[in-house]
């Protein structure tokens, strides 16, 4: 299998330029697409599935080029970093593109199988189509930026998009949600460009791979304010403890399927930030106890806020924050170890925590409610839902042998191996906070499948009809509301993918693991990143770990690997003003002088 991995690589190499701006391209297109076929629904379905699926394909396509090849990059418009806008493949960065090319097509199958209709004013899809598009091109610039101005205009493409999708149908509840959300979001971003306005005065450049370089000269002081500046920016984006409380009031309003994008999405956008800061420009590791402290206020705020919730969304929206929390750990480590069990956490929660709102989402549909004071014996009513339900509740609780218990158990050896009495205070809080997890996911269970319905308070109560993308509160009795059916196959299956896919991370977790081990490693190592970015060669964007062992000499200005080539005879790559790639490099020899670093 490896040859055949290998073959892929070899063929998508020579044209990766292309590749890397697809994830971005094709979502806009399709975005303008949508909008000029008219009336046409079942050509705009056709168009938003077709592009996720590409998108999908694509991404894992660049996840085994630069596993095989290491990392591509790409100078948009022929303009050399650090002045062109660079977009940046790593192993980390295909990763992320390729789960959230997962979620976002099994989200957009769940919703056109449940019945998406335009001419309905309660479910505007003509509007919800093209702004999903443009969430998706919005991630996915993010996840590829190579400078912090565009990491910021990708913030704000999905943040728009957000903005519409979290209000759709203008019910009272969502558009009050919707305010909070757009209030707290400004100030976010207004925080992050007086980051970069810090940044840009104190190194003269938004490149982040320049930035890293010339960080270096930076006072200590300096550097860590404007580090603290930025991880208050991502920090609200992450929703980690204390910038968390806009979340559970503000998810749980959306559509199901809305919410599902958010909760697997938009908060590992911010943590994918943080991890980018960590490792590519602020490398000191100043705030890392600040984090560590961070990161366990988060875990034990966010699970002892779930316990607390009647409605299992926002029961699961304050896991959501919780769960956060163990990302920050194994990035607070600072250690391969600890950010590769981020990275596999990353993966699996965004998994995890999209299918169980899609779940949430059937049983709405099926009871009428997500309340947990009217839900009852659906285990007996509905033991499809049941089963779709049980086991991403046992993964995010941690059971063994699934993937969260192996994502727990490698931050747990992580921050074993650290040693310190703070890691092991995180331990235990881990620990806690996985058990609190798991009970919240069997008060569920207790209630809503295995109670009988009338012994629920309010088990008579059941909205009116099934509600899509529109705010239905309108409610009756069960034994008035009308017969909703079987539930879509679409529906069922569109879940069922992402289950079947987090439980194949427990099946494949020794590869899986193995490539976010690759993943950790190349990330925490600036020269690989600074080369490839730096180069000034868009004719060859390609890197290997193997082939940078050099001292970092210069800082900020010209940068090591052109120096090395001239000095040691190489011929100059030809100059190009497209994307286009050649061989990689020939590697230098470790004995030859100036090779070793």
């Amino acid at each position: 299998m490896r040859h055949n991995f290998i073959d892929i690589a070899d063929a998508a190499v020579e044209i990766m330029g292309y590749l890397t701006v697809m994830p971005i391209l094709l979502p806009a297109a399709a975005a303008g697409l949508i909008l000029v076929t008219g009336r046409h629904l079942q050509l705009q379905r056709t168009i938003a599935l077709a592009t996720l699926l590409a998108s999908a394909v694509i991404s894992a396509t660049m996840i085994i080029t630069v596993d095989i090849h290491g990392i591509q990059t790409v100078q948009m418009g022929g303009w050399d970093a650090p002045v062109g806008i660079t977009l940046v493949a790593d192993r980390l960065s295909s990763i992320m593109v390729f789960v959230s090319s997962i979620v976002l097509f099994a989200v957009m199958w769940y919703g056109i199988s449940q019945g998406l209709r335009d001419g309905d004013e309660d479910d505007p899809v003509a509007v919800f189509l093209p702004i999903y598009m443009l969430l998706s091109m919005g991630v996915n610039l993010s996840f590829l930026a190579g400078d912090l101005f565009n990491l910021y205009v990708g913030f704000e493409v999905f943040l728009v998009a957000s903005y519409v999708l979290l209000t759709l149908g203008a019910s009272p509840g969502r558009v009050r949600a919707g305010i909070g959300y757009v209030m707290v979001s400004i100030v976010s971003s207004m925080i992050f460009l007086f980051a970069l306005a810090m940044v840009y005065a104190s190194v003269g450049t938004l490149n982040m791979a320049q930035v890293g370089l010339r960080m270096e000269e930076i006072p200590d002081g300096t550097r860590a304010a404007i580090f603290a500046t930025l991880l208050v920016a991502f920090g609200i984006k992450a929703a980690i403890f204390p910038l968390d409380a806009w979340l559970p009031d503000s998810y749980p309003t959306a559509a199901s399927l809305v919410t599902a994008v958010f909760a697997g999405l938009l908060t590992k956008v911010g943590v994918y930030a943080i991890i980018r800061m960590r490792t590519t420009v602020f490398t000191d590791g100043a705030l890392d106890t600040l984090l560590m402290w961070v990161a366990l206020l988060t875990m034990i705020v966010g699970v002892m806020g779930a316990l607390a919730q009647n409605d299992i969304k926002r029961l699961l929206s304050f896991t959501l924050v919780s769960h956060i929390g163990y990302m920050i750990f194994g990035i607070a480590l600072g250690s391969k170890q600890g950010l590769s069990g981020a990275i596999f956490y990353a993966v699996h929660h965004i998994l995890v925590q999209t299918s169980l709102f899609l779940v949430v989402g059937l049983v709405e549909r099926q009871a009428g409610s997500a309340q947990l004071r009217r839900l009852g014996s659906l285990m007996y009513t509905a033991p499809l839902i049941a089963t779709l339900y049980f086991i991403p509740a046992l993964n995010l609780g941690g059971i063994p042998p699934l993937s969260g218990f192996l994502g727990k158990i490698m931050l747990i050896q992580a921050g074993a191996d650290s040693g310190t009495w703070l890691a092991w205070v995180l331990i235990a809080g881990a620990v806690i906070t996985s058990l609190l997890t798991l009970y919240a996911m069997i008060l569920v269970w207790s209630k809503a499948f295995l109670r009988d319905r009338s012994d629920a308070p309010e088990g008579d109560v059941a909205t009116v009809r099934p509600s899509t993308l529109a705010d239905r509160y309108a409610t009756t009795t069960v034994a008035e509301r009308d017969d909703v059916g079987r539930i879509p196959a679409g529906m069922l299956l569109s879940t069922a993918l992402l289950i079947a896919t987090s439980t194949a991370m427990t099946l494949l977790a020794g590869p899986i693991s193995d490539i976010t081990d690759r993943a950790a490693q190349s990330a925490q190592d600036q020269t690989i990143y600074r080369d490839a970015v730096l180069s000034g060669e868009p004719a060859n964007p390609t890197r290997r770990e193997e082939e940078f062992s050099r001292p970092r000499t210069h800082v900020g200005g010209e940068h090591d690997s052109r120096e090395r080539r001239q000095t040691s005879g190489e011929d100059q790559a030809p100059q190009t003003s497209g994307v286009a790639t050649e061989k990689v490099p020939t590697p230098v020899n470790s004995d030859t002088p100036g090779g070793a670093r």
